[in-house]
């Protein structure tokens, strides 16, 4: 073969091999670059489902708390609203989406002071009238922060003093914590959350 022929042909190899090359290359970059996002993306929703859970274990003890009203009884009212203080604490704000941190700011200190409050009474009817407040900054809290499953805010017009109150709760079915058994399905669902 000529020298011409065997030059061309080596270039020829060599625009070859690097076009292959590059393809392995880039398509070996796709693939390091693909774990890299998924574990990204996975890393985030980890720390939103920490998030969540902390919120969601201070609405698991609001519900708690709810249920114990409905029961009247006083001594573990009490002991739920601690559970719930506990819960609030634990919350930390640094962690908060910007949304759920500008509602939190706004409600954090009447919430933790009407737990607190719940929880060094035992008598229902103070319990109650502290229910009143603690579940209006709730809801401010549970719209933004959203729990694991629909909560229903629920009303009923006969409680504070004829003046009317909401709660949050998991079940669609009213049972009235203002009143208990007296009249446990006193109220209606006003709105679900999602």
């Amino acid at each position: 073969m000529s020298t011409i022929k065997k030059s061309v042909i080596a270039i020829m190899v060599l625009f070859f091999i690097s076009n292959v090359n590059a393809t392995n290359l880039k398509s070996s970059t796709d693939k390091v670059k693909m774990p890299k996002q998924t574990r990204s993306s996975s890393v985030s929703s980890f720390k939103t489902d920490m998030l969540d859970a902390k919120l969601n274990g201070v609405f698991e003890n609001y519900f708690l708390l709810k249920d114990e009203l409905v029961k009247t009884d006083g001594v573990t009212v009490a002991a739920k609203a601690k559970l719930l203080v506990t819960s609030l604490s634990e919350v930390k704000m640094g962690e908060l989406s910007k949304e759920v941190h500008k509602v939190w700011m706004k409600v954090m200190k009447n919430v933790m002071a009407d737990a607190k409050g719940i929880a060094a009474t035992q008598d229902v009817k103070a319990q109650r009238l502290l229910f009143v407040s603690l579940s209006k900054k709730m809801y401010d809290l549970v719209k933004v922060a959203k729990f694991q499953t629909p909560v229903y805010y629920q009303f009923c017009p006969m409680a504070n003093d004829g003046k009317g109150a909401n709660w949050l709760s998991k079940e669609n079915a009213v049972k009235n914590p203002y009143y208990g058994t007296k009249m446990l399905k006193c109220g209606e669902v006003v709105e679900t959350i999602k």
